[in-house]
């Protein structure tokens, strides 16, 4: 080994051809799909597809649970009773 210092790296000249590289980079390509920077807009009237929580079946453990709270039989039969009382609304509280 020398005792002669290393450039810092950034001044390498591989640091310098990958910020000269003006190739895009397959893993960021999107395909021009939809994303956050180019939403996909719909024609006026047509209803979006919306996927909810409420989309699934829910059993009161899987309420209680996502609430928060232990599946103790009191907090199951809580669950339970907002579920027959509110349906999916119950369920879109807590996981929308």
């Amino acid at each position: 080994m020398t005792d002669e210092p290393r450039p810092p790296l950034e001044e390498s000249p591989e640091v310098a051809d990958a910020i000269e590289d003006d190739v895009a980079v397959d893993a960021f390509i999107t395909g021009g799909g939809a994303d956050r920077d180019t939403p996909e807009f719909l024609p006026p009237g047509q209803e979006p597809n919306w996927r909810t929580g409420a989309d699934q079946p829910w059993d009161p453990e899987d309420l209680a649970v996502a609430e928060g709270r232990d599946p103790t039989p009191e907090n199951v039969e809580r669950a339970r009773q907002e579920l027959e009382e509110d349906g999916p609304a119950a369920i879109e509280r807590t996981v929308p």
